[in-house]
């Protein structure tokens, strides 16, 4: 079997983006077990309820729902369950000492193969307000409508 080259996307986050500023970003390792990486071949994944909580000195992810592999035997593992993320000493002292300090919160924000090794893309974010999310979807929709307009400026026409 020929070894896997670049990164396949297997799942994203996108509402952790709408309800969070990401202030900092990481890529994690993930230990897994046969089966689990089976079912992320299959592409099934979902990071919704996930958050990440660092335990004397480790980093676990907790919520993540990996369904179980539809042939997998005896063997086959829990849907959610928490699983240790690999990552460097000084990464995990640094985002555990902004989740104690300024109260933030590490969420998945991507689950993805890189290279054949399972990996997740974790962000130390802060959450935000009903009216941030107002303001982001308003700013959204008001640098969309200026393309649009450019782009009918120079094809020439008038609006």
């Amino acid at each position: 079997m020929a070894k896997e080259q670049g990164r396949k996307m297997i799942a994203q986050n996108k509402k952790a983006r709408h309800d969070y500023h990401i202030e900092d970003t990481y890529e994690a390792g993930m230990v897994l077990q046969g089966t689990e990486v089976k079912s992320l071949r299959e592409g099934r994944a979902s990071l919704v309820d996930g958050f990440v909580d660092i335990d004397r000195g480790e980093a676990w992810i907790h919520g993540i729902h990996i369904p179980e592999y539809l042939n997998g035997t005896w063997t086959n593992h829990a849907a959610r369950r928490k699983r240790k993320l690999l990552l460097n000493r000084a990464e995990i002292d640094k985002i555990e000492r902004k989740v104690t300090e300024k109260g933030l919160t590490v969420v998945p924000l991507a689950l993805y193969f890189l290279n054949g090794r399972a990996k997740v893309e974790i962000g130390v974010a802060k959450g935000k307000k009903s009216w941030d999310k107002r303001n982001t979807i308003a700013e959204r929709t008001a640098k969309r409508e200026a393309e649009v307009e450019v782009g009918r400026k120079l094809k020439g026409m008038t609006g």
